[in-house]
């Protein structure tokens, strides 16, 4: 009898391990993500103020936590903006950043650039923490008709 007791263990453990290897690994979604980016303001591209922040990109925080932004950067090919002393609300909180000027506000953030960030030909948006590491991306590429999407 122990020795079928003992097949039957290996049999269990051995199917076990084989579950564990075949089962397919799945990304989980980060808490803290993107979550749309208006990569052409509406209108003409007169670079005024206005048009400027009619440009903008959003982070959601899914988490039941609050988040603290401190140190993280938004990345783009060529420009990069560091969020200063920011947190961002738990349970759906979110945080938009608009390229021009303005005065921030715990939900609306300004790069405080002259220029527009976002291609409206395609961009890569890269969200990194303050330690440097990726914590996610949002890509996009011209559609005709949308100038917003949902990363």
């Amino acid at each position: 009898m122990r020795t079928s007791l003992s097949i039957a263990s290996a049999l269990a453990v051995a199917a076990a391990g084989v579950l564990a290897v075949t089962a397919p690994a799945q990304a989980a979604t980060p808490t803290l993500r993107f979550y749309a980016v208006q990569y052409d303001s509406p209108g003409k591209d007169t670079r005024s103020n206005a048009s400027l922040n009619a440009e903008w990109i959003q982070l959601v925080n899914t988490g039941s936590k609050a988040v603290s932004l401190k140190g993280w950067k938004i990345v783009d090919k060529s420009k990069t903006y560091t969020f200063g002393s920011v947190t961002i609300a738990g349970k759906g909180g979110k945080v938009t950043l608009h390229t021009g000027k303005g005065t921030n506000t715990k939900t609306s953030l300004y790069w405080n650039s002259g220029n527009y960030v976002w291609n409206n030909t395609g961009d890569t948006a890269t969200l990194r923490t303050s330690a440097g590491k990726v914590h996610d991306t949002c890509t996009w590429k011209q559609k005709t008709g949308r100038t917003k999407i949902s990363c």
